[in-house]
């Protein structure tokens, strides 16, 4: 074979780290899953099948059934489990178990969730050394060639492989063995791809949705569940695991349904839109009314998702033929298979109702200008109108004096005032009367006074 004393398979330092790092993090896999998540460079998964039998000598990996489809299960022993974490450069608490004993079942969901990991990762095939390999038979060169081929080297992934944990426990740190909590299939945190924390569910439509609806409860249990932070406030206690990113609200739940041939596609559509109905308070959000600016009596308002979690669906066959950055994800509440960053998106939330608040304000502003501009035109052209008469229109003639009225009858005088020369029959002093009143007055039987003294005027 080609090998060393202590390796006789002719493993390489190389492979045999991957191997354990793969093993770290997916927990139990077939070589042909190792060579396609690690090193899909390689001809085939030959490499990877000599490295676990050298770490197989070696006590690190151990196999204890077999795949569905007849390919060796491997996982880690506690001590292979200490080699990995020192591979992946994590610490042993969130190594997790080994697994031990899972594939004597053959594990299909754990087959699931690799093969979704790898569908997501699409590690980029580097290049390596040809190595001259001796002719083989047609049957030995079948049995050595994997039946899933790699994914395309041109469709890009998400992450790479220290960028995923399997079986997660998600419970408060208070309680006993997780069994408040949830433990998540996968979970993917990769910032340097722009995507916030990813937690994974991976579906072979054996349960009732009834389980599968359960299980977004507990989801949002935990993500409710809060912590007090180092300056002692309330904060969610994911984040105290997890990166928070710029996205208000919950973390997103993935969903990946892989049916096989256990059911068909008008089955597996009945089966998602029973659990997209059933798990409808996980995932709306709720409605806030707004009011619109101005005297507009438009009814607006938007969606709040700072309590909802982002569910997207999507199907291990769509993934494997697409990759995660084509329009694989159904967003719950969505109406069509969206990219990521679109089915991430609330198009309904604050935001929306913001960009309409503001071109609603800067239309509720135009008429506002647009009425102030018509009040001062018709205000010039009253102006212009009032010049244009003043200038046309002759001047009225002034007023005549007004005329003090008598004192006697209060009525207007419409004769001159009494000769001041006719002693007899002058007004009393200073006095003005109507014509009326001079001839009573003239009439009237003289007073004593007039009679002694006669009608001369009293001194001022």
């Amino acid at each position: 074979m080609g090998g060393s004393k202590a390796y006789p398979y002719g493993s390489t330092t190389a492979v045999r780290g991957h191997v354990l790092a793969a093993l770290g993090v997916l927990k139990l896999a077939t070589a042909d899953q190792m060579h396609r998540l690690m090193a899909p460079g390689h001809r085939d998964n030959k490499a990877f099948r000599n490295a676990a039998l050298d770490l197989a000598r070696h006590g690190l990996v151990v196999s204890e059934g077999s795949s569905r489809d007849g390919h060796k299960i491997w996982h880690l022993t506690p001590v292979g489990l200490d080699a990995a974490a020192e591979v992946l450069g994590r610490p042993m608490g969130e190594m997790g178990g080994t697994a031990r004993g899972a594939a004597r079942s053959g594990a299909p969901h754990a087959m699931a969730v690799n093969e979704t990991i790898i569908a997501i990762t699409r590690t980029p095939a580097a290049a390596t050394r040809p190595v001259p390999r001796p002719q083989i038979t047609l049957a030995l060169a079948a049995e050595t060639t994997g039946p899933t081929p790699a994914p395309s080297a041109d469709v890009p992934g998400i992450g790479w492989v220290g960028s995923w944990s399997t079986e997660v426990p998600l419970a408060a740190p208070s309680s006993r063995s997780g069994r408040a909590g949830v433990r998540a299939d996968a979970v993917l945190t990769a910032p340097e791809a722009g995507v916030p924390v990813l937690f994974v569910e991976v579906d072979n439509c054996t349960e009732p949705p009834e389980t599968l609806e359960a299980k977004f409860e507990k989801y949002l249990r935990y993500f409710r569940l809060t912590t007090k932070s180092s300056v002692g406030d309330d904060m969610p206690l994911w984040r105290t695991h997890y990166r928070p990113s710029s996205r208000d609200g919950h973390p997103p739940l993935v969903f990946v349904f892989n049916p096989g041939t256990r059911i068909g596609p008008q089955a597996l559509k009945n089966r998602m839109t029973t659990v997209l109905k059933g798990t409808r308070q996980i995932w709306s959000g709720d409605y806030q009314a707004g009011r619109s600016y101005g005297s507009s009596q438009e009814r607006d308002g938007y969606w709040d998702f700072t309590d909802a979690i982002p569910v997207l669906f999507t199907t291990l066959d769509r993934l494997q033929a697409g990759g995660p950055h084509a329009a694989v994800w159904w967003r719950c509440g969505h109406r069509q298979w969206e990219t990521l960053p679109d089915a991430l998106d609330n198009p309904t939330d604050h935001r929306a109702w913001q960009a309409r608040e503001k071109v609603r304000r800067a239309r509720h502003e135009d008429e506002l200008a647009q009425r102030q501009r018509e009040r001062e035109r018709d205000a010039e052209r009253e102006r212009a109108e009032e010049r244009e008469r003043w200038a046309t229109k002759p001047p009225e003639p002034e007023p005549a004096p007004e005329v003090a009225p008598c004192e006697w009858c209060g009525r207007p005088i419409t004769g001159g005032p009494c000769r001041q020369d006719d002693a007899e029959f002058a007004p009393p002093e200073g006095g003005r009367h109507c014509p009326t009143c001079r001839s009573d007055i003239r009439s009237a039987y003289p007073t004593l006074r007039q009679a002694l003294f006669g009608n001369r005027q009293r001194g001022r």
